[in-house]
């Protein structure tokens, strides 16, 4: 009994790969039977066939898928998205990202051509820092191996127990340190009133304006002064500095926050969800210092016992 085999196509994937005697066993089986062969692989594969002449003048033709353009496969997605594993709402998230992409690439191209062929300078604020995150700024730094940074500026006040009591994340480039002291005081005195009794910070944020002011507020200013004869004048002081050690310590506390608490890089998307994260970053570290707490104190205790 003779039985008949119903293959009429054969489609070989990666056929390039393929060697003289595979190629002939191929032949062999278009010249047995009415089969169509259809062969896929990478570039170079027609002229690869074409060193064999029996094969190649059995080809019929031949077609080269050119890649899908970004917009076509934004479209792709946007028409098929269900034979995906995500949700609508998932797939309108990715669909936005592309779109924020390709809004920017052109512009991205424009300035790579300035800065890289011409030698052009681009303003800051007009420059693309990333086609991501459009709510990222130059962060001007001065600072030794890294003079400028880029994100969103992230503002830190912290109690003497190392407890965060204000903090502010800056969606668009942040006001000069000066002007950022007058702003944490305000929201301090409104949460925890009458607010704060003494305040320190680095000599970035000292200006006569602020120290007008936190004596209007009869608040202790415990700020570094900027002019080396006020620094020698209030060294004298022995709460001055104490609060100086005591703010340095902050420094510390940023790179906990950062590097223990985020986890190094922060992987949230857009400002509010950074803002967001940034948040529950602080209340955790702030349960984590308060558990702490009573440990802290009994070291104290033994060490004024001793």
């Amino acid at each position: 009994m003779r039985i008949i085999d119903p293959t009429t196509l054969v489609l070989i994937d990666e056929a390039d790969r393929l060697r003289m005697a595979s190629l002939e066993q191929v032949r062999a089986i278009f010249d047995g039977g009415e089969i169509g062969v259809i062969l896929i692989g990478m570039p170079g594969l027609e002229k690869k066939l074409a060193r064999y002449p029996q094969f190649y003048s059995r080809i019929g033709f031949v077609h080269e898928f050119r890649p899908l353009a970004a917009k076509e496969i934004r479209e792709l997605l946007d028409q098929r998205w269900a034979q995906t594993d995500w949700t609508r709402p998932q797939a309108q998230q990715v669909l936005g990202r592309m779109d924020q992409v390709l809004e920017q690439l052109p512009k991205a191209r424009e300035q790579a051509r300035q800065r890289i062929l011409e030698g052009q300078l681009v303003a800051n604020e007009e420059k693309v820092l990333s086609l991501y995150e459009a709510e990222v700024h130059v962060i001007v730094r001065k600072k030794a191996g890294a003079e400028v940074e880029f994100g969103n500026t992230l503002f830190l006040a912290e109690n003497p127990q190392g407890a965060i009591i204000d903090w502010e994340l800056f969606r668009e480039s942040a006001p000069a340190d000066p002007a950022l002291l007058p702003r944490s005081v305000t929201r301090m005195q409104q949460a925890y009133a009458p607010g704060p009794k003494a305040l320190g910070a680095d000599r970035g944020f000292d200006s006569a304006l602020n120290r007008f002011g936190l004596d209007e507020d009869k608040i202790y200013n415990a700020v570094c002064p900027r002019s080396p004869r006020q620094l020698w004048q209030r060294n004298r002081s022995w709460k001055f500095k104490r609060m100086q050690r005591r703010r340095a310590q902050t420094e510390g506390r940023i790179a906990i926050l950062k590097n223990v608490f985020l986890g190094g890089r922060m992987r949230s998307k857009g400002f509010t969800h950074r803002e967001l994260t940034v948040t529950w970053t602080v209340l955790v570290h702030n349960l984590w210092v308060l558990a702490r707490l009573p440990q802290a104190q009994s070291a104290e205790t033994k060490r004024l016992a001793a």
